[in-house]
């Protein structure tokens, strides 16, 4: 047999080298730039940040008003279904009441033989009661036959209730897994704004977010008269009593932190905070702001009262409470407590008047 040797290898060539040391090169620079470490993320200036966060914010509320329709729509779907398993009990409970006792009547015909009730009293020993008896059996099987019917109808009935809680169950299930959604886009925007104003000194933030700015006066939460807060900043009295109290309430709440997807009555969001405020003044109102501008009639910006309620970007996203002379209370965002500020300060959409 013919021994098998090893091939020899040829050395490199020095163009062959080149291009091995050119494309080991390149090879590194590729994995450098994948891995972040071949350069630097370019520095945003303070202004970059603001424009950035304000954005961001912008779409976590909006995001925030879709969970909070997502959730009332959720709310009431299960409110819904719990609603229709009672009455399903209930009615399932009658109806095996129902079938113990046709149960109790079949058992006593078949003790009985098996022969009806009639042909029993007319062979009966006593044929003076045969008429009487004849009767009473008569009405016994009308008894015994809407007896049945009725168990029928209730069947039907708990079979309805049965679907419209299946139904109900998976229309809860799909307004979960929207609140899910609108809430994995709230912390993300959220956590996203959080992590560029990390990357600004303590002042730079504070220039950004206005959170060391003035939020207004700030009122007592029990003061005697409602339109006491109003009197104070020079603006004219609430036309309402409920207006008024509205105001009240949302002046004693000045400093209160936002969180998003809260209605008081230590933190609010925007729409919790319109929510609760008329919701002390005896006015129930809905959840979100593109409901709340339809809870009331409209008014134009040059008819704004205190106590109305005003709306802001074109998705209806943000909505305040107007205390006059060109300001209003709102909650802003993560970064700024419950205050005062201009009405002019975001793009005007709207405003309607509740009280």
């Amino acid at each position: 047999m013919a021994a098998h040797r090893k091939p020899s290898q040829r050395p490199f060539s020095g163009h062959t080298a080149r291009t091995a040391v050119t494309l080991a090169l390149a090879g590194a620079a590729t994995a450098t730039a994948f891995d972040g470490t071949g350069h630097a993320e370019p520095q945003l200036t303070p202004e970059q940040v603001k424009t950035k966060v304000d954005t961001l914010y912008r779409e976590a509320e909006a995001a925030t008003e879709k969970y909070n329709g997502a959730k009332e729509k959720a709310d009431t779907s299960q409110r819904r279904l719990h609603s229709l398993q009672e009455e399903a009990a209930r009615k399932q409970s009658r109806l095996n009441s129902a079938r113990e006792a046709l149960g109790s009547v079949a058992a006593a015909q078949y003790r009985d033989g098996g022969i009806d009730p009639a042909w029993q009293l007319a062979l009966s020993s006593d044929p003076d009661r045969y008429l009487d008896g004849a009767a009473l059996a008569e009405r016994a099987g009308d008894r015994q036959a809407a007896a049945v019917s009725q168990v029928g109808r209730q069947l039907r009935e708990i079979e309805r209730l049965r679907g419209a809680a299946r139904v109900e169950l998976a229309s809860l299930r799909s307004r979960q897994a929207e609140l899910n959604r609108q809430k994995r886009t709230v912390t993300g925007k959220l956590a996203e704004a959080r992590g560029l104003l990390a990357r600004l000194t303590p002042r730079q933030r504070t220039e950004v977010t206005g959170a060391g700015g003035t939020s207004g006066p700030r009122v007592s939460r029990s003061a005697a008269d409602p339109r006491q807060p109003l009197e104070r900043t020079g603006s004219a009295p609430a036309p309402t009593t409920r207006a008024a109290a509205a105001v009240a309430y949302a002046y004693g709440k000045l400093g209160s932190p936002y969180v998003w997807g809260a209605t008081g009555p230590n933190a609010f969001d925007c729409s919790g905070l319109v929510q609760a405020a008329y919701r002390s003044a005896g006015i129930s109102l809905p959840r979100t702001t593109y409901a709340q501008i339809d809870a009331g009639h409209r008014v134009s910006r040059s008819e704004l009262q205190p106590g109305d309620l005003v709306f802001f970007y074109s998705g209806i996203s943000h909505v305040g409470i107007y205390v006059g002379d060109g300001r209003m209370i709102h909650a802003p965002n993560p970064s700024a407590p419950v205050r005062v500020a201009p009405i002019d300060e975001m793009p005007f959409a709207g405003a309607t008047r509740v009280a």
